[in-house]
């Protein structure tokens, strides 16, 4: 019994600990993954990276529109959700146990994120020091604070870095 009250409390902890770098679980819906996938204009053989990759809905979408796709996610059991959920992709998602912020980003065209509002101008400032430019950021729900969007529809907004 202790074992499983054990396991249970690593696993809301697991949860509440992200709290602390990101944004909680919450998927994002389809109509937002496909607004966003689409504002962004990728082509197949682009490079998508997932800054939080949750569940692994986005990493499955944009895989079945021929991208290769790197998820990071901090939450070990939503991480290895993801990896399951996007095993039949294997040749294109890469998922990533680990804190995006202290992780290396490997070169891509675009960045997928569902972060907290207080979260985007440290993001802001980490995609500004990326070396891999020019990138597009694909944001749900929040905005980059004094920058101006290039896109924006149904709460998704697009940005480009050069």
């Amino acid at each position: 019994m202790i074992w499983l009250t054990s396991l249970g409390l690593i696993f809301i902890l697991s949860f509440g600990y992200v709290l602390l770098y990101g944004a909680p679980y919450l998927p994002t819906l389809k109509p937002q993954i496909d607004t966003g996938l689409k504002l962004a204009g990728l082509k197949p053989g682009d490079h998508l990276l997932e800054l939080g990759c949750g569940d692994g809905k986005v990493l499955l979408a944009a895989a079945s529109l021929g991208l290769k796709v790197t998820g990071y996610e901090l939450n070990p059991f939503l991480a290895l959700l993801a990896w399951f959920r996007t095993r039949a992709y294997r040749s294109q998602v890469t998922v990533i146990w680990g804190n995006f912020w202290t992780k290396p980003w490997p070169p891509a065209d675009a960045i997928y994120v569902f972060l907290l509002q207080k979260y985007m101008s440290k993001l802001d400032t980490a995609i500004n020091h990326y070396q891999h430019k020019p990138i597009k950021l694909i944001s749900v729900a929040f905005t980059v604070p004094d920058k101006s969007f290039d896109k924006q529809t149904n709460g998704v907004s697009v940005y480009t870095y050069r």
